[in-house]
């Protein structure tokens, strides 16, 4: 079994010396290979390849393996250090140079207990105090290299760090095992003799971790400064505790025996690094690690300059696959708080804010009237930034209860809500989900959303005049269009008229007579109802207001689906209202038959009336395909925005206007694959006339 073991480890050096001889000899001689590191890491590799071949040759204790050995961690160094070279940024980080050159000289005292040790071969208690002293240098050594390597990493740009990544996982794990191999070698007395082994795997796996960062990364690492003194007395903290812990579990382990003692040293090693890395590669650990930094160590959270280049760089994003601005509004704040999603919330027409985009939160269920007038009063006039976790707490008394909706504050991922203000106006709303760490608002945080608040507020406020003016260019185009229409229109409605006329004198035939004259009576007729209809464009509302009973509209429309769809009255109330009834009858009919369009063939559509609070409530119910949010705020209710090809776009926003035109109200909640529903709110007639009323006694009084 010894020979066997014997050879194996043999095997193993000299396939860690072979693998790292071959990549030192790839980047010395491959002109791809670029960077300020690649002459010092090809020079690690060698010398390292060096000592594994002795180690393979000689063994572990020979003179000439301990001398490579010690060049080896010379070398690793040198490697590190080159790292923070590129552009001679070395130069400008005081603190580094001073770290290198203190641990470099730590290493050279290996080569004065080298000779040490040859001096005083057969004396057992100098040997154990010369290895005491060889164990406490190289303990040293490596945890201020594991400090070095935690401000190379975190000083990095996001962009630099996935180039080094791999370089800095290869020499985190070799000093980590390093550090378990060298505190147990110093609390045992003696260097264990399977962890020495299963160095060589360790090697080899940094190898293999190099080779893949080069290969994969053909771009020179770019590192900025970072924040070195507060990083390395943390980082000191860290391994200095785990230090501490790692004593007292080899400190236990020393009493269960020798039988055992081996394998649970290395059980420990393999646990020791394998919680290691799940601490590297949990979000939660990082974020809790980075608020924990932030909070004790810095006198400023944010780093400015980055924070404003990400939110210009989000904002500024363009393209036919970049998202709308609405939705990279509220990325822009997230990416703030760390935030893994978002909503915004806009003013309505009719008062109160809704729904206008979402960001990476599909599942969050937002009702038509998100938040009431009264909470976008509070926040247009508080400019307060809403922590929702205080609320639940009861901590924020003064805040009225319709600043933050039930639906709101019964979804524990809802986290925080930011006002966008424009000229003191409220444009709108970002609504933040609670990030993977979650942490109490502060005064930065709160100064910093508010710049950003109102910078997002001036570019959504843009984008709304721009809209704005945009729409109006079309009306106006369109009325100029309308203006020929109409002409031509009236034109040929004289003309069939007096054609009708004529042929009631000179027609000779009794029976041509009549079937022309029928003829065309229907068409001026047509002609003539077309033609008011074309000037209730430009004057919606201006017509007379008549009574007229509602259910009597819709038992009428239901008619015209009889047989061709499934078109169902519910009549709850008889409901009375004053209005243009043929206006209001083509309104429906607009509605209604988007409805049947939407949905599938055999799908219901459901026509419901009742009275509610003075009003005549109907609703249009259907099944179908549903409507975005998006689509809802941005296009339904846009002229010249229609989704049917050869659509002018304007029957939406007609039946609005009209319905608006009545003192009426038009409202739409619709899902995406679950159907729509338009309420339609109209004044029964007796409310109709008291509003009549107050208006004019309004006017009177002015």
């Amino acid at each position: 079994m010894g020979v066997a073991w014997d050879l194996v480890v043999y095997m193993a050096y000299l396939a860690a010396a072979i693998a790292a001889v071959a990549l030192s000899l790839w980047l010395a001689t491959n002109s791809r290979a670029q960077g300020p590191a690649v002459a010092a890491t090809s020079a690690a590799l060698g010398v390292n390849a060096a000592w594994a071949f002795c180690v393979a040759g000689f063994g572990v204790g020979a003179v000439i393996t301990q001398v490579t050995m010690a060049m080896s961690y010379l070398a690793w160094l040198w490697m590190l250090y080159r790292l923070f070279s590129h552009d001679d940024r070395d130069k400008s980080l005081g603190p580094i140079r001073p770290v290198v050159a203190a641990l470099a000289f730590v290493e050279l005292m290996q080569f004065a207990l080298i000779p040490a040790a040859l001096q005083y071969p057969d004396q057992p208690a100098a040997q154990s105090l010369i290895s005491q002293f060889s164990f406490t240098f190289r303990l040293l050594l490596c945890i201020g290299t594991l400090v070095l390597l935690h401000n190379l990493y975190a000083g990095a740009s996001q962009q630099a760090r996935l180039a080094l990544r791999w370089p800095a996982a290869a020499l985190g794990g070799l000093f980590l095992f390093d550090l378990n191999l060298y505190a147990i070698a110093y609390l045992g007395g003696g260097t264990p003799e399977l962890l020495q082994s299963l160095r060589s795997v360790a090697f080899f796996l940094a190898v293999l971790l190099l080779a893949f960062g080069l290969f994969r990364n053909k771009e020179e690492l770019r590192f900025r400064p970072s924040r070195s003194f507060a990083f390395q007395s943390f980082s000191l903290l860290l391994i200095g505790a785990y230090l501490v812990a790692m004593i007292v579990v080899a400190q236990g382990l020393s009493y269960v025996g020798s039988d055992y003692g081996r394998l649970l040293q290395t059980g420990f090693v393999l646990l020791a690094c394998a919680i290691a890395l799940t601490v590297m590669s949990s979000k939660r650990l990082r974020s809790w690690l980075r608020v924990t930094l932030s909070k004790n160590l810095f006198q400023h959270r944010y780093d400015y300059r980055s924070e404003w280049l990400r939110f210009t760089n989000t904002i500024g994003r363009a393209g036919p696959q970049a998202p709308p601005l609405p939705e990279r509004a509220v990325q822009a704040v997230a990416d703030i708080t760390d935030s893994p999603s978002g909503l915004l919330l806009t003013p309505r027409e009719e008062g109160g804010l809704a729904l206008a985009a979402r960001w990476q939160w599909p599942q969050m269920e937002v009702p038509g009237d998100a938040l009431s007038q009264a909470g976008a009063r509070f926040f247009e006039e508080s400019q307060f930034i809403l922590d929702l976790d205080d609320l639940r707490r009861g901590q924020q008394d003064n805040i009225p209860s319709a600043a933050c909706p039930p639906w709101l504050l019964a979804d524990p991922n809802s986290w925080a809500m930011v006002p966008l203000l424009h000229y003191e106006r409220l444009v709108g709303i970002v609504v933040l989900a609670r990030p993977p760490h979650t942490r109490r608002l502060d005064w930065e945080d709160f100064d910093l959303l508010r710049v950003v608040g109102r910078q997002l507020a001036s570019y959504l406020a843009e984008q709304g005049s721009q809209d704005a003016l945009g729409e109006a260019q079309r009306f106006d185009e369109f009325n100029r269009r309308i203006a020929f229409v109409m002409h031509d229109i009236k034109n040929l409605a004289s003309q069939l008229s007096l054609l009708a006329r004529n042929a009631e004198k000179h027609a000779e035939k009794p029976e041509f007579r009549a079937d022309m004259i029928l003829t065309l009576r229907n068409s001026t007729d047509k002609l003539q109802a077309l033609l008011a209809r074309l000037g209730r464009y430009g004057s919606l509302g201006g017509k007379e207001h008549d009574e007229f009973a509602l259910e009597h509209v819709l038992e009428r429309i239901s008619q015209q689906y009889r047989g061709q769809y499934d078109v169902s009255l519910l009549l709850h109330d008889k409901c009375t209202v004053k209005g243009d009834r043929e206006a209001l009858e083509q309104a429906l009919v607009h509605l209604v038959q988007n409805a049947v369009e939407a949905s599938e063939n055999g799908a219901p559509v459901i026509l419901d009336l009742r009275a509610e609070a003075g009003n005549a409530q109907l609703e249009i119910i259907d099944s179908g395909s549903g409507m975005s949010p998006e689509f809802i705020r941005t296009r339904l209710f846009k002229p010249f925005h229609s989704s049917k090809p050869g659509g002018f776009g304007i029957g939406a926003f007609e039946a609005r206007e009209l319905i608006r035109a009545m003192g009426g109200r038009l409202d739409v909640e619709s899902r995406e694959g679950l159907g729509t529903r338009f309420v339609i709110r109209l004044p029964l007639s007796g409310t109709a006339d008291i509003i009549q009323a107050m208006q004019s006694h309004k006017k009177e009084v002015a």
